[in-house]
């Protein structure tokens, strides 16, 4: 497994990271600990959650599974998204940061989270409020490093900005929506995240499955995927997408490799990378998702999968 330093912090997470949404919805507790366990195994460090997924189950499951080996790898959590009916039920105000992160050190049965994001940016509240409540939590010793994830270039600028202005413990990483079929942040957060040290941490890698091949043009999705219910991923299902696909498929096929692989190694490619959140329901999934990482892609091979697999203009 190869390791990362996580931006611009001093400690390394492996390539591949596990991502745990499907914890507690798609996967019952023991699915879920024999997906982690050979994660653990496999020298992945890096498990990525949130408040929110699997109503909370999510991380609960992953404090079960944790017990007794907590110093194996980094947990990182989220909070930001509506978890009530109330005003304050959602966002980055101090007031819903603390209630936040005192649940998720409970459901996940530990003293300190090591990596916290505050999931979305929220126009409502100031970044300075939401740092300076970070910062105490970093000095509380609950959090060990902060992050925020879905940030355009501009936002991220402002809040490092902030936290150097005001001499706050500053975001480390960003974790955004990534692949080859969304390349949103090639033309501003990459070359941000490449100018200030922060660490890049893609989700969705493999786009929900449309990159390893799962989805066929003019079929329904199979039972039991994600894209079978949920209307945006749905939507991803279109000719545009079928079409780089197609020609990833080809290229990958031609250099023994299959799409998902193509897709994984992508990525590795780009320094400014840290670790690259994959789910897995399955304990082969996370095998493949391993595979693409030994791939090492040429500067050739790149401008070729730029010709096939365009930023979006």
């Amino acid at each position: 497994m190869e390791y990362r330093l996580l931006g611009n912090s001093g400690v390394k997470v492996s390539l591949l990271g596990l991502g745990t949404n499907n914890f507690g919805m798609r996967m019952d507790l023991d699915e879920s600990a024999r997906v982690l366990n050979l994660a653990l195994e496999m020298g992945v460090n890096m498990i990525d959650t949130a408040n929110g997924y699997g109503g909370g189950k999510s991380e609960e499951f992953i404090g079960k599974i944790m017990k007794g080996k907590r110093s194996q790898a980094l947990i990182a959590t989220k909070f930001g998204l509506a978890s009530g009916q109330g005003p304050n039920t959602k966002g980055g105000s101090r007031f819903y940061m603390m209630d936040m992160v005192h649940r998720s050190l409970q459901r996940l049965d530990t003293d300190y989270i090591d990596l916290y994001y505050l999931h979305f940016y929220d126009p409502e509240t100031s970044i300075e409020e939401t740092l300076r409540a970070f910062d105490d939590l970093v000095r509380q010793g609950k959090v060990r490093y902060i992050a925020c994830s879905n940030f355009a270039a501009w936002q991220l600028a402002n809040a490092m900005w902030t936290s150097k202005h005001h001499n706050l413990n500053s975001f480390v990483c960003v974790q955004n929506h990534y692949s080859l079929l969304r390349r949103d942040p090639d033309p501003e957060v990459v070359p941000y995240c490449k100018y200030s040290g922060l660490g890049l941490i893609p989700y969705f890698p493999l786009a929900s499955g449309m990159l390893t091949g799962k989805y066929k043009q003019g079929q329904p999705p199979p039972a039991g995927s994600r894209m079978e219910k949920s209307s945006w991923a749905t939507s991803q299902l279109n000719d545009r997408n079928f079409k780089i696909v197609q020609g990833l498929e080809a290229f990958a096929k031609a250099r023994g490799h299959t799409v998902g692989e193509l897709a994984m190694a992508w990525l590795a490619a780009n320094p400014t990378v840290s670790s690259i959140i994959a789910g897995a329901t399955k304990t082969e999934q996370l095998v493949e998702n391993a595979k693409g990482l030994d791939w090492k892609l040429t500067a050739d091979d790149l401008k070729e999968v730029d010709k096939i697999a365009p930023i979006a203009g």
